[in-house]
Formats: C-alpha cells, sequence, structure tokens
C-alpha cells in the first residue's frame, strides 16, 4: 500500500528511524526547495555521493526537460499553502538511468500553519509506466490502423458494447464516435434483414463464435433504412483464445437502377 505523507511523522529536524528505514526514497526539502532531510534509500539512489545530497536542489536529478516546471509547481505550492497533488517525475537514479517515479508530496507547516518545506516520498513505477505507455501506443497505432481503412469498419467488446468506429463508418451509419461509444450495437444500428450463402441469420452472439458474411437491412441513426454487405468476425485473445470482441466491416450496397 503507498503510504500516506500526511500520517509520516517528522522528529525534530531529523528523521525518525522508521522512516529512515523505509524502502521508498523519502527527502524532505526547505522553503527553497533544497533539501534537508534524506533517509537511507533516496541517499542511495542518489546519482553522486550520497553525503552531497542535502542541500541539492530538489528537483536537480529530474529530467531536465521537466525541472523549470518542477521548480514553478514547488514554489507555486509553496506561495500558495495548497498540498500539492501526487506526480510523476523522470528521476536519474544511481544506476545511470532515468527511472519514473510516483512522487507523493505533503507541505511541512510551521506552527501558525505557513508552508516552510515539502515532504516527498517517490515510488518506483517505470515499469507500470512502461507498460501502461505500450499499450497507450499500442491503441493509438490500431486507432489509426482503423481509421485508415476505406470501409466502415465497427469494433464491440463481448458484450456487444461499441469501442471504435472509423470515419467511414460515421459516414456511412451517421453515428459519432462520441454518440455511438458505449451503446449496444443492435440497438445503436438495428438488423431489420439479413441473406447470406450459409443462411444464417446474423446476431451479434452469432459473430462472437464464428465469421459471418451477407447482405444486410440496417437502420442508420436517423433510423433511415441502410442496405449493406456486412462481414463480421471474432476477436480472439492471442494470449488465451477467448473471443473479447467483433470487428463488423461495413459497405453500402448501390440499388439498382
Amino acid at each position: 500500500m503507498t503510504p500516506t505523507l500526511t500520517k509520516l511523522v517528522v522528529c525534530g529536524d531529523g528523521l525518525c528511524d522508521v522512516l529512515d528505514d523505509l524502502p521508498l526514497a523519502y527527502i524532505e526539502l526547505d522553503a527553497a526547495g533544497r533539501v534537508r532531510s534524506a533517509n537511507r534509500a533516496a541517499r542511495a539512489a542518489y546519482p553522486g555521493p550520497p553525503s552531497e545530497l542535502i542541500g541539492t536542489e530538489g528537483w536537480g536529478v529530474i529530467a531536465p526537460e521537466q525541472q523549470d516546471q518542477a521548480r514553478a509547481d514547488f514554489l507555486a505550492h509553496m506561495a500558495s499553502g495548497e498540498e500539492p497533488p501526487v506526480i510523476r517525475r523522470s528521476i536519474y537514479v544511481a544506476s545511470g538511468s532515468f527511472r519514473t517515479f510516483e512522487l507523493h508530496r505533503s507541505l511541512i507547516r510551521n506552527a501558525g500553519g505557513h508552508p516552510i518545506g515539502m515532504r516527498i516520498a517517490g515510488v518506483d513505477v517505470t515499469e507500470a509506466h512502461g507498460a501502461h505507455e505500450e499499450a497507450r501506443r499500442a491503441r493509438m497505432w490500431l486507432e489509426s490502423v482503423i481509421e485508415s481503412v476505406g470501409d466502415a469498419v465497427i469494433v464491440t467488446d463481448a458484450l456487444g458494447f461499441v469501442r471504435s468506429i472509423n470515419q467511414a463508418a460515421t459516414d456511412l451509419t451517421g453515428w459519432t464516435p462520441p454518440e455511438i461509444f458505449g451503446k449496444a450495437i443492435d440497438r445503436a444500428l438495428p438488423v431489420l434483414s439479413y441473406c447470406s450463402p450459409d443462411s444464417n441469420t446474423l446476431d451479434f452472439r452469432v459473430a462472437l463464435t464464428r465469421r459471418c458474411h451477407g447482405i444486410a437491412t440496417l437502420l442508420d441513426r436517423h433510423r433511415r433504412e441502410l442496405k449493406v454487405e456486412i462481414s463480421a468476425s471474432p476477436i480472439l485473445d492471442k494470449n488465451n483464445g477467448c473471443t473479447i470482441g467483433v470487428v463488423g466491416i461495413l459497405r453500402k450496397v448501390e440499388e439498382a437502377a
């Protein structure tokens, strides 16, 4: 469980043994933003001689492109007296690399309640942050691929709720992404009729188990009839083979003159 800084107790001008033994890096800054005390984990993580950590600026080990923001953020909270939120920063550590830390902060106040410094405990979240960024990049790449497809593409989750729709699908059905996201596909685009070579009916539950292809008449966003050629396939999790959604490709069928 991540500690709450407001519940940590500082003993006099130094750190209690319990803070010095914390497995998390913990430091205290004075009103000018200089390190006035640091626990064992913070000293071990410092990229220079541990004895030189005291007196350095609190943002000195933060990635250069984040230092100005870190300094301004610290001074703003010291001036306003508002408790600072949890933030993430890229910090250079003793291993010679930058690691992503989640910084839990609280103000140190004098007897009158005025800020005179700040407590900071850092949680190394590099791996979790990296996994999140990788997932975000994969999602953005997939969205770009779907958007580049010339045909209308609609993706649902395993329960039939719409999760993605490209511009071609918006042009065809009248539904914009904000309007259709989270809606049940069978309510957003009701099927009036369906004809396929295997004589099966088109149903979301069928598409969860096998590929479907045929000609369907749907109702678009404005409840106008729309005749389309539709192909739907289940989306399988590559790790366990479970169905996690359905992807449908729609092409408008032009009526004979």
